[in-house]
């Protein structure tokens, strides 16, 4: 993940996929039908499982769980990048949206129940969870416009805004759930 998604992905294909027209592109060594261009692209989402897998191996997890987090994972991988419809359907987004709304809502639910029993650093790394949860819904809503407004009739033509904000909000989000994460570790 490190290698291809940061460095070779800050290194190379990034300023390639900036500074060059599509036919220059094509004629380097990451051109999109490449091997090179495919292994960036998956880096991070195969990187991920393997790490995955790596962690419950590591706190010796039973074998069915770790093989069905791996197969599960990959899986899912395949059916959202290869079977979900591959033009801009409206509904999907709306149908998410709503979804990611609701389980955020119960995830608050849940929180809450759980902070009541919870004292000291326990309490103090959910907190730091509560941070990131609301980080990440923050993270989702600026995801949808940015991710929308190019499909919108409205707004044609128009140059797209930046999405400082949103990575932003990431890594917020993901630092929030790292504290949390530490203390937890900590107060064990």
């Amino acid at each position: 993940m490190i290698g291809m998604a940061f460095v070779a992905g800050w290194g190379w294909v990034e300023p390639a996929l900036r500074n060059l027209s599509p036919a220059q592109y094509s004629e380097t060594i990451w051109t999109f039908d490449g091997a090179l261009f495919l292994l960036w692209a998956i880096s991070v989402p195969l990187g991920s499982i393997l790490a995955g897998v790596g962690i419950l191996l590591y706190v010796q997890a039973k074998g069915a769980r770790i093989w069905l987090f791996g197969i599960g994972v990959f899986l899912i991988l395949i059916i959202v990048e290869r079977l979900l419809p591959s033009g801009h359907f409206p509904p999907l987004f709306g149908v998410g949206g709503g979804l990611i709304l609701a389980f955020f809502l119960a995830i608050l639910w849940f929180w809450a129940k759980k902070r009541t029993i919870l004292k000291g650093p326990a309490r103090t790394a959910a907190d730091f969870q509560l941070t990131s949860y609301v980080f990440f819904l923050i993270t989702a809503w600026y995801l949808c416009k940015a991710l929308g407004t190019p499909f919108m009739k409205v707004f044609e033509g128009e140059p797209p805004e930046s999405p400082v904000s949103i990575i932003a909000y990431l890594v917020l989000g993901w630092l929030f759930l790292f504290l949390s994460h530490y203390k937890s570790a900590q107060a064990a």
